[in-house]
């Protein structure tokens, strides 16, 4: 495969990935297990194994795998908490291909082989906005956390300082505890394990009757101290759509909470906007 090709695909997956939602995981010997308050103790364990540095960055190995299309990239992944996710990806290890950032504000995702660039407000992208998936749903699956939907606009970091424990369910699969959320036709849950309340998956589902589900799994993995709390080094995430399977993978190398780099990318004059529709078009030619 063509290097432009190559690049080409791994930019455009990532964002697809985040702007969509492995088939979803059948729990087949799982069993209803806790009254609401040892549910809201349980969550509040997990909930104490979050990051307290502000910074997390590092070295990333990226894959994609899109049918029979594989490649492998190097990268950067550089996130500010409650400010910015960004992932860069190289070709030969030091040529910027493209760059991905996430703000509060909007999604930014630049092709820099092909001087194109997309900078849209979570709204105006279909599945982000029906689902509740802003920024600070996106910075929890990055950052290995609990979030929650509210009114399938908006989505919240659980905070100890807020109420929203009671809207969790938990069942009891072996060794883990899965935690559900409905919100009508979205199904978030997070499975955690029973003896060090880590989260080794996320599990996003969206229900079409019509068109069929669409779901989005994060697998975390090979956890590492980091400052005083562990944190996964693995991201294995599987996008599973009607018409196609994605699956991508983070190896993060090297961590950090280097703070000295600019929080937000400014674009140049020389890049052409494109659509959604557009990217989406690009990515579903591949």
């Amino acid at each position: 495969m063509k290097l432009k090709s190559i690049v080409r695909m791994a930019v455009l997956a990532l964002p697809l990935v985040l702007v969509s939602c492995k088939s979803h995981k059948k729990v087949t010997d799982a069993k209803p297990m806790f009254e609401q308050r040892q549910t809201t103790d349980f969550v509040n364990q997990v909930r104490d194994n979050q990051q307290t540095n502000k910074f997390i960055t590092s070295k990333v190995k990226f894959s994609v795998e899109v049918g029979p299309q594989k490649l492998t990239l190097t990268g950067n992944l550089k996130m500010r908490r409650n400010d910015v996710i960004r992932l860069q990806l190289m070709a030969f290890g030091f040529v910027e291909a493209g760059r991905l950032e996430f703000t509060k504000e909007y999604v930014l995702i630049m092709d820099r082989i092909n001087k194109q660039f997309l900078k849209a407000p979570y709204r105006q992208i279909d599945f982000l906005r029906n689902s509740g998936l802003n920024f600070n749903a996106l910075q929890a699956l990055f950052w290995n956390e609990l979030f929650e939907p509210n009114q399938g606009s908006e989505a919240v970091v659980i905070d100890k300082s807020k109420e929203g424990e009671g809207n969790f369910t938990t069942v009891e699969n072996g060794d883990d505890i899965i935690i559900g959320l409905e919100d009508g036709k979205m199904s978030y849950s997070w499975l955690a394990s029973k003896n060090t309340a880590l989260i080794r998956m996320s599990n996003i589902l969206y229900k079409d009757r019509f068109k069929g589900n669409t779901q989005l799994n994060w697998d975390y993995a090979d956890y590492e101290v980091f400052g005083r709390k562990l944190f996964p080094k693995k991201h294995n995430i599987t996008l599973t759509t009607p018409d196609k399977e994605v699956k991508l993978g983070l190896v993060l190398n090297y961590l950090g909470t280097d703070s000295q780099w600019d929080a937000r990318t400014e674009v140049s004059n020389k890049y052409r906007e494109v659509t959604v529709d557009e990217i989406l078009r690009r990515f579903m030619a591949l």
